[in-house]
């Protein structure tokens, strides 16, 4: 075979569906089905009555129950058409055979012509195996042509012994008979076609839907995993936001309570400015939690935010000053240093990465008042918008303070926020001593559980140590 023709052969069988490795679900015979066959079992007895009382059938010599037997089996073919269609297609055939031997008439009637297009019909659209499908319609096909071939033969030697005897004319390009026979071989080629064709379109047609029905159902079942992993990623940020805001304002009421506790003896007044300091951390970490509450009540409720619900904003580089006084003490100085490559850099930064700038500092200095002697902290802030990046860095002299080890969730929550904004991390002991914690954010990176709700990276992936700018001088340690 040629390749044009193997072409040929290749993309009729994928038209017919063979190879396809959907299968059309099977259903099983139901009443519909059967009242189908009942109702056109019925019409075609009431159809041959009507015929017979016409006087078509006044030559045959076949009995009437025999007629009706070959309506009745006929139209109770239908009844398994989409249980078993192959079995049904054949049956069909035979029977379109069999009666179309004994009983010619019989078989031209309209109803069982219907019969017999549905059956093939049917076994083009509801077979499972396509390959063995098209093997029985193929069967079906040669053997109902060979039959009018034979037909067409036995025909034309009919009619010329006919024009020998009686001389009759022609009244077109053939003879009666043969005309009549191919007349019938047209019929029947644009009769099996239609059936087959139709049928085909049906299956492709089931096939598409079901396709179509399971994409449906793999995006519905992505989408609600999309959302509840976004859920997820919300409650992971939030209990991010309460861990920080709990521990710097329980960190800053400490400090304020160990304060009043040295001067409440000799500075009345100073015992007051530290209570008033107390008063207010509580007051802001109460309203603080009580607006991360909210938040959280928001996530399973569609289309809510913090601004219709009333909250107020998350803090950004402008309360940053703020938050470096508060965790200043008499024996503790924390300096404060904004460097910006060009002038109002830090009015431009994107909101979500200036909060987690602010978080990230909250939770440095955090660790700093619970698990370091340090007397020293500098905060250093470097936006650089040529560059592409915004750096925090924090650093202090102390050491380690026996006792206060932790759950080592400041850390994780430090590492979590640069890796929602792909950013890198390096947190550990200065071989000059001290500690420090430096994050460098890319610049404009939105956070990746607001923008779509893949997880972040893993906190290993973080740690590659950043190059260290030096726009100024930092204090160093011991």
């Amino acid at each position: 075979m040629s390749d044009a023709g193997s072409s040929r052969a290749t993309r009729l069988l994928s038209w017919f569906g063979v190879g396809d490795p959907w299968e059309r679900p099977r259903p099983r015979v139901g009443r519909a089905d059967v009242v189908w066959a009942l109702v056109i079992g019925v019409f075609g007895l009431v159809s041959l009555e009507l015929v017979r009382s016409v006087g078509v059938l006044k030559d045959l010599d076949s009995p009437w129950w025999l007629e009706w037997l070959a309506v009745l089996t006929g139209a109770a073919l239908l009844v398994g058409r989409r249980r078993w269609p192959v079995t049904v297609a054949a049956l069909g055939a035979a029977h379109m055979v069999l009666v179309g031997v004994t009983m010619p008439v019989v078989m031209g009637q309209f109803t069982l012509q219907v019969v017999y297009f549905v059956a093939l019909m049917s076994g083009v659209a509801w077979a499972r195996d396509r390959r063995w499908m098209l093997v029985v319609v193929a069967l079906i096909v040669v053997v109902m042509f060979t039959w009018i071939a034979l037909q067409f033969a036995v025909g034309n030697a009919a009619q010329s012994f006919l024009d020998g005897v009686r001389g009759e004319e022609r009244y077109g390009l053939l003879a009666p008979i043969p005309g009549a026979v191919l007349l019938t071989l047209v019929i029947n080629a644009v009769y099996f076609g239609g059936a087959v064709v139709i049928g085909q379109m049906q299956w492709r047609s089931a096939r598409d839907r079901a396709l179509l029905a399971g994409q449906a159902e793999t995006i519905s079942a992505q989408t609600e995993e999309l959302r509840t992993r976004a859920v997820t990623e919300e409650r992971l940020r939030i209990a991010r936001e309460l861990h920080d805001v709990v521990a710097h304002h329980v960190s800053v009421i400490g400090i304020q309570a160990a304060a009043a506790r040295r001067v409440m003896a000799r500075d009345p007044e100073a015992t007051r400015s530290a209570l008033e300091g107390i008063e207010g951390s509580s007051r802001e970490a109460v309203s603080s939690m009580r607006d991360l509450l909210g938040t959280l009540r928001d996530v399973e409720r569609p289309g809510g935010s913090a601004e219709r619900s009333g909250r107020s904003p998350n803090p950004g580089l402008a309360e940053l000053p703020d938050l470096v006084a508060a965790h200043s003490t008499p024996g503790r100085r924390v300096s404060y240093d904004l460097v910006e490559v060009r002038p109002g850099a830090g009015a431009r930064l994107g909101l979500p990465l200036a909060h987690s700038v602010h978080r990230t500092v909250q939770e440095a200095l955090t660790n700093v008042e619970k698990h370091s002697t340090a007397t020293r902290v500098s905060v250093v802030l470097r936006l650089d918008e040529e560059a592409g990046f915004a750096e925090v860095e924090v650093v202090d002299d102390g050491r380690p303070r026996s006792g206060t080890s932790g759950s080592g969730l400041g850390q994780l929550g430090i590492r979590e926020r640069a890796a929602s904004h792909r950013g890198t991390v390096e947190i550990g002991p200065r071989p000059t001593g001290g500690y420090r914690v430096r994050v460098r954010y890319p610049w404009g990176s939105h956070s990746s559980s607001a923008a779509t709700p893949t997880p972040p990276p893993a906190a290993s992936a973080d740690v590659t140590p950043a190059p260290e700018p030096s726009p100024r001088p930092v204090e160093a340690g011991r």
